[in-house]
């Protein structure tokens, strides 16, 4: 969208009104914290801990502290390239 307001020399509001988009999505700012510590503890246990698959890497991070879904261990696991069965 940014680039429709630079070519065609419009306002945020008028390009939002003409894709039918809501301005509030258009500025919306995710208040969640970043992933990054989380990837880089997952990454540590991997190296140290070869064959470790991600349901264990789960528990060592559960045992840790992290409240942490095996779903998002699972999503981590899968964009950092770590191999799964």
């Amino acid at each position: 969208m940014d680039g429709m307001l630079v070519d065609w020399g419009v306002s945020i509001r008028r390009a939002c009104l003409a894709l039918a988009f809501d301005t509030l999505t258009y500025h919306y700012k995710s208040g969640r914290p970043g992933q990054a510590p989380l990837e880089k503890r997952i990454w540590e246990i991997r190296e140290i801990r070869v064959r470790y698959r991600c349901r264990r890497v789960h528990v060592l991070l559960r045992r840790e502290g992290r409240m942490i879904n095996i779903k998002k261990t699972h999503m981590i696991y899968k964009e950092l390239g770590l191999q799964l069965r």
